[in-house]
């Protein structure tokens, strides 16, 4: 997890850049920096924060794009932590206030910042099956011959709704009470004959679900191979942990 010795030093506007991509969470072009907060992210600021690694900058072609990286959102969730820079003046540190309470109240919620901020029209796509193949029809022969063995055939893929009632109900085997948090990891093994993708794509239906709530455990020096493993990704973040029901 960051800390605040993990913060760099940041110019005014190198914090309003990350704190726009973080809230805005997806790749902007400097014409929407522009549009939105008033700036654009070029020059010195823009190549510091891609030395840094908070930032990956798409230089092929105009305007320019920018995205966070996983470093930048660490950066960006720990920005209130910092003394913030001198020459803000008071509107980077109410900029740092509202941080600081944002951080607060997700913490209380047990939100992460990927799940709060991401973009509700971004939904995953449905899982895809290959289409099933009907065994040919045997040849007549002269001879007898025996009948031929039917190919198998493969089992029509399970839609959205059935794998998260699945999850659902691996969810109320494993929780000791409604609203408790439960491991992916646990919650995967229960449900190892679903397919990943399709499990993965329910859960990412599911977040945007008002009982349900995915989030990435805050202590990741506490995570095994397994929990790691099982996270699936949200937001730009790796999510562990699931709940159900009222917060």
């Amino acid at each position: 997890m960051t800390s605040p010795a993990d913060v760099p030093h940041l110019t005014p506007n190198q914090i309003n850049a990350l704190v726009v991509l973080m809230v805005e969470a997806r790749r902007l072009t400097n014409v929407e920096l522009k549009e939105l907060a008033g700036f654009t992210l070029t020059g010195k600021d823009n190549t510091k924060l891609v030395d840094l690694g908070l930032v990956d900058t798409d230089r092929t072609h105009r305007p320019f794009a920018h995205e966070l990286t996983e470093q930048g959102w660490r950066v960006a969730r720990q920005l209130h932590t910092a003394a913030p820079p001198k020459q803000g003046g008071s509107t980077t540190r109410s900029l740092f206030v509202v941080l600081s309470n944002l951080h607060r109240s997700l913490d209380r919620l047990r939100v992460s910042h990927g799940d709060f901020f991401k973009q509700t029209e971004a939904t995953a796509a449905p899982a895809t099956s290959e289409p099933r193949h009907q065994a040919p029809a045997p040849t007549a022969t002269a001879t007898t011959a025996a009948p031929a063995a039917a190919a198998p055939v493969s089992a029509a893929p399970m839609s959205a709704a059935e794998v998260e009632a699945l999850v659902r109900s691996a969810y109320r085997d494993l929780a000791t009470a409604p609203g408790a948090w439960v491991g992916l990891a646990d919650v995967r093994d229960r449900l190892a004959d679903t397919d990943r993708a399709a499990l993965d794509a329910a859960l990412r239906a599911m977040v945007g679900r008002e009982d349900v709530r995915i989030i990435p455990v805050a202590n990741t020096k506490s995570l095994t191979a397994r929990d790691r493993a099982a996270a699936i990704r949200i937001g730009n973040e790796d999510n562990h942990a699931l709940a159900i029901g009222p917060a």
